[in-house]
C-alpha cells in the first residue's frame, strides 16, 4: 500500500477515535508528539547540509543567482494570488455576516518584527548558536555563506562538500524510516484534534473554515496545477500524486519546516527534481514561502470586517494584499506565524485586534490547510526551476514512484 494511502487510513481512523474519546482523546496526544519531534529532529541538520550540497553543486554564480530570484519572484507572486483568492472567496461566502465580535474578548497578539529587523537579523553572531536554537533563516544563511566559500577554496575544501554530502544521504535515510510510522502519528494527531476542539466548536465558525478550505483548494488545482501544466508543461496529475505524502504529512503537522524532510523526499524521488534544486529551494521555500497564509489571511480579513460592520474600500484590499505579501517574509521563522502576521494585516487596514481572538479557537483547524498549501507552492516552485534548468529526470516524473518500498529502498 502507497505510503499516502496509509498515511489518509490513519487521518480517517484519527477523525473516528476523536469524536468516539471526545476529551478522553488527550491521551493519544503523546503518540503524535513523539512523531512530531522525530520530525523536528530532522530539520536542522538536515536543511544545513542539503543547503550545503545544493550550493556546492551549483558552481556557477551567475546560475545561483538566476535561481534565487526565480525563487524569490515565484513565491512573491503566488503569495500576492494566493490573499486575492481568499479575499475573493470570503467576499462570496460572507464569513463575518450575522456574527458580532466581542469588544472584551481581546487576543494579545505577539508582536511581529519589522521588516527590517528580519533582514540584520539573518546573519547569526553565533552561527551555532542559530544551529542549537533552530533559527531557520539564520542557518539558511549560515549554509549558504558555507557553500559558497567551499566552492572558493576548490580542491583543498573537497573533504568538507564529501562531509556535507555523506551527511545529507544520512539524513535522506532517516527520514525514510521515521516516515514509516507517519500513519500511527497522524493517527493520534487527528484524533487529539477532533476530540479537543469537537464538532459543535467548530459549526460556529464554519464559513470561516470553509472558505479558507475552498480558497485552499482553488489555489492548489488553478495556480500550482495551472503552473504545472502552463508554465512547466508537465502533467499536474503526476505532480500531484508525486507530493501526496508530504501534503498529508503537512496537513497533520501543521509546519513547512516540519514536513521539509517528506517534501526533499518526494520531490528528488518521485518529481525528478535534482539534489541541487531541491536542496536550495525548499529550505528557503519552508521559511518564507506562505501561500497557504496568505489565503488564511485574506478570508480572516474579511471575515473581521463584516462581523464588525466595515465596509472595506478598494484601497483597503491592495493594502491587504501588499501587507500580507510583504509579512510573509518579515514573520518568516516565527512561532505562530499565521496568527502573528493576521495581527500585521488586521492592524495596517485599520480593523480591531478583538478579531484574532475568535479565528485563534480554530487556527489548528487552519493552519492544516495553508500548511498543505505552503508545501505543495515549495514543491511546485522547486519543480519549475529544475524545469527551466534543464535538471529535471523526467524519466522519474513520469515514472512518478510513490510507495513507501521505493523511498525506503533509494534511503537505503
Amino acid at each position: 500500500m502507497k505510503l499516502w494511502m496509509k498515511i489518509f487510513i490513519g487521518l480517517f481512523l484519527g477523525v473516528i477515535a476523536g469524536l468516539v474519546l471526545q476529551e478522553k482523546a488527550v491521551l493519544l496526544k503523546p503518540l503524535g508528539t513523539l512523531f512530531i519531534n522525530a520530525i523536528k529532529m530532522l530539520i536542522v541538520p538536515l536543511i544545513f547540509s542539503s543547503l550545503i550540497v545544493g550550493m556546492t553543486s551549483m558552481k556557477d554564480s551567475r546560475q545561483l543567482g538566476r535561481i534565487g530570484v526565480k525563487t524569490l519572484v515565484i513565491y512573491l507572486c503566488t503569495t500576492a494570488v494566493a490573499v486575492t483568492i481568499g479575499i475573493g472567496v470570503s467576499r462570496l461566502i460572507q464569513p463575518g455576516a450575522g456574527m458580532t465580535i466581542d469588544a472584551n474578548h481581546v487576543f494579545a497578539a505577539k508582536e511581529a518584527p519589522s521588516f527590517i529587523d528580519t533582514l540584520v537579523n539573518i546573519i547569526p553572531n553565533n552561527p551555532i548558536g542559530a544551529l542549537s536554537s533552530g533559527h531557520v533563516l539564520q542557518i539558511i544563511v549560515f549554509a549558504i555563506f558555507i557553500g559558497i566559500a567551499i566552492n572558493i577554496t576548490g580542491q583543498k575544501a573537497e573533504p568538507a562538500k564529501q562531509f556535507a554530502e555523506a551527511v545529507a544521504e544520512v539524513m535522506y535515510t532517516l527520514t525514510g524510516l521515521v516516515m514509516k510510522a507517519a500513519p500511527y502519528g497522524v493517527f493520534a494527531l487527528m484524533a487529539y484534534v477532533v476530540g479537543q476542539y469537537g464538532i459543535q466548536t467548530l459549526l460556529p465558525l464554519a464559513k470561516v473554515i470553509a472558505a479558507v478550505y475552498i480558497g485552499a483548494v482553488i489555489h492548489v488545482l488553478l495556480v500550482y496545477g495551472g503552473g504545472v501544466a502552463i508554465v512547466g508543461k508537465l502533467n499536474p496529475v503526476r505532480f500531484f500524486k508525486g507530493i501526496a505524502d508530504a501534503q498529508m504529512v503537512a496537513f497533520t503537522t501543521t509546519s513547512s519546516s516540519g514536513t521539509l524532510p517528506a517534501t526533499i523526499r518526494c520531490t528528488q524521488d518521485n518529481l525528478g527534481v535534482s539534489k541541487g534544486i531541491s536542496s536550495f529551494v525548499l529550505p528557503l521555500g519552508a521559511t518564507i514561502n506562505m501561500d497557504g497564509t496568505a489565503i488564511y489571511q485574506g478570508v480572516c480579513a474579511v471575515f473581521v470586517a463584516q462581523a464588525c460592520g466595515v465596509e472595506l474600500t478598494l484601497a483597503n484590499y491592495i493594502t491587504l494584499i501588499l501587507a500580507s505579501t510583504l509579512a510573509s517574509i518579515g514573520t518568516a521563522g516565527v512561532p505562530g506565524a499565521g496568527l502573528i502576521m493576521l495581527s500585521v494585516t488586521l492592524t495596517s487596514i485599520g480593523l480591531p485586534m478583538e478579531g484574532i481572538a475568535i479565528i485563534a479557537g480554530i487556527d489548528r483547524v487552519l493552519d492544516m490547510a495553508r500548511t498543505t498549501v505552503n508545501v505543495t507552492g515549495d514543491a511546485m516552485t522547486a519543480l519549475l526551476i529544475a524545469k527551466s534548468e534543464g535538471e529535471l529526470d523526467e524519466a522519474v516524473y513520469q515514472s512518478n514512484r510513490t510507495d513507501a518500498s521505493a523511498l525506503c529502498e533509494d534511503a537505503a
